[in-house]
């Protein structure tokens, strides 16, 4: 599953877009660097009841922003992507 799948997934499973549930996590200061990554995954599995690769996937872009390692893009195996940049404004507004 590619690193936008698992975000794709999220907002599937939670009813909001990456960019908002970063918003949300920004406002109760889980950008903090201090805060470590098990705090953000209880949050999203006790709030969102997200497991820990959906999890994971939004604390990488909670702590690091949407930009990826270039390693993971035009690749053949199934964690590729398609960019560097992950899109975090929703599903349905994804430019084509």
């Amino acid at each position: 599953m590619s690193f936008q799948a698992y975000l794709d997934a999220v907002e599937t499973k939670t009813g909001k877009t990456p960019r908002q549930l970063l918003d949300i996590a920004r406002a109760k200061g889980f950008d903090d660097p201090k805060i470590k990554a098990g705090e953000i995954l209880d949050w999203l599995k006790t709030e969102y009841e997200l497991g820990r690769g959906h999890g994971m996937a939004m604390v990488h872009v909670i702590k690091k922003g949407p930009e990826i390692d270039i390693k993971h893009v035009g690749t053949s195996g199934v964690h590729r992507d398609e960019s560097n940049m992950l899109w975090l404004d929703g599903i349905a507004n994804r430019p084509a």
